[in-house]
């Protein structure tokens, strides 16, 4: 089985972007805001927005199954206050799971927070619990950053965001470090901001004592851990100079996925990154989704580098597509052992 761990609903019926659209109208003051009631997509609508192109895709390149969450770059955590993204999380939150439910063997859900600049993260927990207990979400993307790339939140290993880590762990439930759009210009979205944001993250974690108070807790960190495989060195030694534990004793708790479009990239990946801290993910329909001219191949078609890359026993391979992952996220692993017991 290949479990794909980092994908978005990018490809949402127009609707839900039309109503995003009046709900920040409402937020700048422009416009009245909408009823949650006025957005109306059908299941014909979802299947569309799927069969042509993610499942298209996932059929295409031979992956199973993917963790599904709503499109990042929408969750846009700076817009509005509180009250904006929690009305927004919930709608998306619930798109996803309708997928998820549609195509049960598909997809699983990965959820949104309705997290805001300044608010304190503990206010996210009602939507954690619903899209735990009543989505039956797997995961939940945390954004170190709802401002948007100002950067005014605390690191992630400041207290004010145990509350969620707490419910995490009670739940037994990875976060995506992941990021939103950026507002900032000096930051382009997916090409700076991400990759920063996965980088900054990661070396929060260097300098903090988190998973000291957290041992069960589970990131992962995407699109190939930013510049962290590439300059684990550089990470190395910083630890080193802070009186910090070789960043090695991190990865029982920190994951990358493969979200990484081109071979030398993944292959960079796993000769650094010990392979049961990697898991199989492409991103698709993400934010590269031309074909390499020099390959022929579309960029986001990771199974193909996964595939050719020296540095994976066929054991490890088989680890990177399916077992980290059934490990990383036990209530998938729940749900799809169910699954097989009830046929």
């Amino acid at each position: 089985m290949i479990i794909d761990c980092h994908g978005h609903f990018t490809t949402a019926p127009p609707q839900l972007a039309e109503w995003r659209d009046r709900q920040i109208a409402a937020a700048e003051g422009r416009a009245p805001a909408p009823d949650p009631a006025e957005l109306v997509i059908s299941d014909d609508d979802l299947r569309a927005a799927i069969e042509g192109n993610q499942l298209r895709l996932m059929d295409e390149r031979g992956s199973d199954l993917t963790i599904f969450s709503p499109r990042a770059s929408f969750m846009a955590h700076h817009i509005g206050d509180f009250g904006v993204s929690s009305v927004w999380a919930r709608i998306s939150n619930d798109l996803v799971h309708r997928v998820s439910t549609l195509y049960p063997g598909r997809f699983a859900t990965g959820a949104m927070l309705p997290q805001s600049p300044g608010v304190d993260p503990a206010t996210c927990l009602p939507e954690l619990t619903r899209a735990v207990e009543e989505l039956g979400a797997v995961t939940v993307n945390l954004n170190p950053d709802p401002s948007g790339g100002r950067w005014t939140a605390p690191p992630l290993t400041d207290r004010s965001w145990y509350p969620l880590y707490e419910a995490m762990v009670a739940y037994d439930i990875p976060a995506m470090i992941h990021v939103s759009t950026s507002c900032n210009p000096a930051f382009h979205t997916t090409g700076a901001h991400y990759l920063n944001a996965d980088t900054t993250a990661f070396m929060q974690l260097v300098e903090g004592d988190l998973f000291a108070d957290f041992p069960t807790l589970r990131f992962v960190v995407p699109h190939g851990g930013g510049a962290v495989p590439y300059h684990w060195g550089r990470f190395r030694g910083l630890a080193m100079a802070l009186g910090r534990p070789d960043p090695e004793a991190l990865l029982d708790n920190v994951f990358f996925d493969t979200c990484v479009y081109h071979q030398p990239g993944i292959d960079l990946l796993t000769g650094v990154i010990p392979s049961r801290s990697v898991l199989f993910a492409s991103e698709m329909i993400g934010a590269v989704r031309d074909v390499d001219p020099r390959t022929g191949h579309h960029f986001d078609d990771t199974k193909r580098y996964v595939d050719a890359t020296p540095h994976l026993s066929d054991e490890e391979r088989a680890a990177v597509y399916s077992g980290n992952a059934l490990r990383v996220y036990p209530r998938l692993a729940a749900r799809l052992a169910a699954a097989g017991a009830g046929r």
